[in-house]
């Protein structure tokens, strides 16, 4: 939509993923993430940590992107996140109003800079298409489980090849 505030911050998982799913049954993720500046101190000839400019955001990420983020990311990790930013005003039990942001997640992965992923494309098609994927074995016909070479013996095309595998 226009006029929608997209931005991409990059921080530590506060806590784990925390997956749910809607009484209709699609599944929403909700994780905090903490995006803290570092600064360096010529002083220390150290980089240290602004702990007062801090920013905590609440995400929320939707459907089969949600089961693999609860799958693939856990508390500590550092992570690309990149949404919509939503402001929400409301009362506390207090009556005190309070005002928070959230982000409407549209992508999320972990960051490679001090990590490594392996990567595996996930099948379409829901939560029982999820799950069935799951339970299949390597190399069950899904060109992006098969090396080159065994797409090649096949009869498709494999990554060695100029054409996609699909």
């Amino acid at each position: 939509m226009s006029g929608e505030t997209v931005i991409t911050v990059v921080g530590n998982l506060v806590d784990d993923v925390e997956l749910r799913f809607t009484p209709a049954g699609a599944a929403v993720a909700k994780f905090r993430v903490a995006s803290t500046p570092r600064r360096f101190n010529r002083d220390a000839n150290a980089w240290e940590d602004d702990k007062d400019g801090s920013l905590f955001l609440t995400c929320s990420v939707w459907r089969q992107q949600a089961e693999h983020a609860a799958e693939t990311l856990s508390k500590g990790m550092r992570v690309i996140v990149q949404g919509r930013l939503k402001q929400r005003s409301f009362e506390d039990r207090e009556g005190v109003k309070r005002t928070v942001y959230e982000l409407d997640v549209e992508e999320v992965g972990p960051s490679l800079r001090n990590a490594t992923a392996a990567v595996t494309k996930a099948s379409g098609g829901g939560r029982q298409a999820y799950e069935a994927a799951r339970q299949q074995p390597a190399g069950s016909g899904d060109p992006w489980t098969q090396s080159s070479q065994q797409a090649g013996q096949q009869g498709g095309s494999g990554w060695g090849s100029d054409e996609p595998p699909f």
